[in-house]
Parts: C-alpha cells; sequence; structure tokens
C-alpha cells in the first residue's frame, strides 16, 4: 500500500529531487532551507527528511552527507510531483527545421531521431525502427535515367523506401516498365512485405507476359524483402552519458559502454516496454540487472493505426524527467508526420 505524503513532505521531497538532478550532490536540509521557500526551519525540515528516509523516498549514503532521493522517491515525482515542461515554440522551431536539412531517405529520419533526443535531454537515445515485413506494398514506381536505364522506386506505407538503378531489357521500353509498375500495383497493393514473399507471382508474370521484364520486377521486390527482415536499432548519445557525473568512474563507463553494444539486448529491453503512451521504468523497477541504477522512458509510435517501433530515453535515475518525457511526447507525434511525408 502506497504511503500517504502529508503537503509539508511532498514539497521537501520535490525540491530534493530537483536540487540533487541539478547539482548531482546530495542535499541536506540547509541547502533547502536557503534555495527554497519551504516556509519552515531547517530543524523542521531535517526531521521531515528523516521521515522520507524511514519511508524508503530517499537514501543516505554517508552518515554524514545529505541525500539523494530512492527509486521510490522519484517513482512519486513522476507520478504526481513533476512540474509540466513543454516542448517550446523556439525547440519545436529547431526540430522542425533540423528534419527539413538532414533528412533525405526514411532511414535518416530515425538517425536523427536519435540524435536530436540525446543532444536534448544528454542522455542516451534509442530508436527502433520497424520490423518492415509487417509494413504493406504501396507501390512499386519507375523513373527514366537514361536510354537504357531507369530507376527503380519501391515503398511502403511506413515510409521505407527502396531503390536502385536497373538496365532495361533489350528490346524494352520506358513505357513497358510503367506498365509492368500498374500490373504490380494492381496485384500487390496491401499486402504486407512477409505476404508479398509467400505471394503467388503467376497472375502478375502473365499479366507482364515478358520474362526480362518479369525477372526485373522480382529483383527490386527481392532486394526490399531482404533489407526488411530486421528491426534497425539507432543509438545517440554515449558520449553525452559520459558527461554525466554518475559516470565519471571509469569502471562504469566500461560496463554501460559494454552494455550498449549488445544490440539484441538493447532491442530485448525496448520491446518490453512497448504499449500506449508515454512509460517510465525507474531503478529498482528495471527488472534487467544491468539497469538497476538506470531509468527508462519510452514511447511507442504508430502510423495509420498500426505499431511501427519506440523511441526512447536511457540515463542515469537523476535525470530531468519532466524535460524529457515532454521531449518523447513531442517526437512520437512529429516521428509520425515525418514518416508520411515519405509516404507517396
Amino acid at each position: 500500500m502506497e504511503d500517504k505524503l502529508d503537503d509539508r513532505k511532498q514539497r521537501v521531497l520535490k525540491a530534493i529531487i530537483q536540487d540533487y538532478v541539478a547539482s548531482a550532490e546530495p542535499v541536506g536540509s540547509r541547502t533547502l532551507a536557503r534555495k527554497y521557500d519551504l516556509g519552515v526551519s531547517p530543524a523542521t525540515i531535517r526531521n521531515e527528511m528523516a521521515d522520507l528516509e524511514m519511508l524508503g523516498y530517499l537514501e543516505q549514503i554517508h552518515t554524514s552527507s545529505g541525500r539523494i532521493p530512492s527509486s521510490k522517491g522519484y517513482r512519486f515525482y513522476v507520478d504526481g510531483l513533476i512540474p509540466p515542461e513543454p516542448v517550446s515554440d523556439d525547440e519545436k522551431q529547431r526540430i522542425n527545421d533540423w528534419y527539413r536539412r538532414r533528412v533525405r531517405r526514411i532511414e535518416e529520419v530515425f538517425q536523427e531521431t536519435a540524435r536530436i533526443i540525446s543532444q536534448v535531454t544528454h542522455n542516451v537515445s534509442l530508436v527502433l525502427a520497424p520490423q518492415l515485413t509487417q509494413a504493406k506494398f504501396h507501390c512499386l514506381q519507375f523513373l527514366p535515367l537514361d536510354d537504357r536505364r531507369v530507376i527503380t522506386v519501391l515503398m511502403t506505407d511506413a515510409g521505407f523506401i527502396e531503390n536502385k538503378i536497373l538496365h532495361m531489357p533489350d528490346g524494352a521500353t520506358f513505357e513497358d516498365f510503367q506498365r509492368m509498375a500498374q500490373v504490380i500495383n494492381k496485384n500487390l497493393v496491401g499486402c504486407t512485405l512477409a505476404e508479398v514473399q509467400h505471394h503467388s507471382l503467376a497472375e502478375i508474370k502473365d499479366e507482364i507476359a515478358d520474362e526480362p521484364l518479369y525477372e526485373a520486377a522480382l529483383e527490386i521486390i527481392h532486394r526490399a524483402l531482404d533489407a526488411s527482415k530486421e528491426e534497425r536499432l539507432y543509438l545517440g548519445g554515449t558520449t553525452q552519458m559520459l558527461a554525466q557525473p554518475e559516470f565519471h568512474d571509469v569502471e562504469k563507463v566500461k560496463a554501460a559502454l559494454l552494455v550498449l553494444e549488445e544490440e539484441e539486448l538493447m532491442k530485448d529491453l525496448l520491446h518490453a516496454h512497448r504499449g500506449d503512451g508515454l512509460e517510465v521504468t525507474i531503478g529498482q523497477e528495471n527488472t534487467d540487472s544491468h539497469f538497476k541504477d538506470s531509468s527508462l522512458i519510452t514511447a511507442t509510435y504508430h502510423l495509420n493505426g498500426e505499431l511501427l517501433g519506440t523511441i526512447a530515453v536511457l540515463g542515469p535515475t537523476r535525470m530531468e524527467y519532466a524535460k524529457a518525457m515532454s521531449l518523447l511526447e513531442y517526437m512520437n507525434t512529429n516521428l509520425t508526420n515525418i514518416i508520411k511525408r515519405f509516404d507517396w
């Protein structure tokens, strides 16, 4: 059963967390009395801190030191005390300008999303991109390059684009390729890439009625299927992480970097937190022992009602939760809109 904290204890806990997040130093009663208008004496604050420690919301690392928040303290803060810190209009404009300047292909959306999140939060960012076998075939287009070559472009509803330059078979014209695209789009639109892999292509072959053209179409489809088999993990901010006081210990740095290199471990971590909305997992709440001193904030993004992937911030429990949570909420919506730009 959750402990009931009166208003004064809540104000003391909130002030301790905000001060510790900003300073990375244990917080004492005199500091609180001097910096925060709590309306009570240092002695009263000491008593409240002792009660909060007894209830498990604070920890005291050394007998003579101040207190730091526990996982339980952070949880109470995140669930009820955290002040709103919305993404400002200036920050939104900078983020949108960043995408506009840097993103030309769908893969770059995920790379830049990871980069933006890490730079704003000063923590590790993780972006899990779609498993494209679940994306649906949207269309195949051909663009003329010269007399003998065309650019093939395969697109899905998730915004994935696969392109390649193909040589036209002897005797074929660009109009033949356009006709082939019409046949393929009519037969495959709405199929997932996994279904395309098992789809009977006999009808398409009969309609195209040209073996070299049919083989050219299969080449680009199979290339897209090969690229779609694995979810991709984009990581950002390892240098940001190393700047945190928690990682001034060389051994801690080594341990953190070794964990981040375990791609399947990081994917499993994000899969375990897939759901609707924003989710915050703090310190000891993490089931994996690697992350007992870390907090993870995740958000899953969707397109047309379908879950596409996950974005996340991973850092020490002493993180700016309000900033990270509001950023992920904004990026979650923004990412969906950015992806839609590629759904031509």
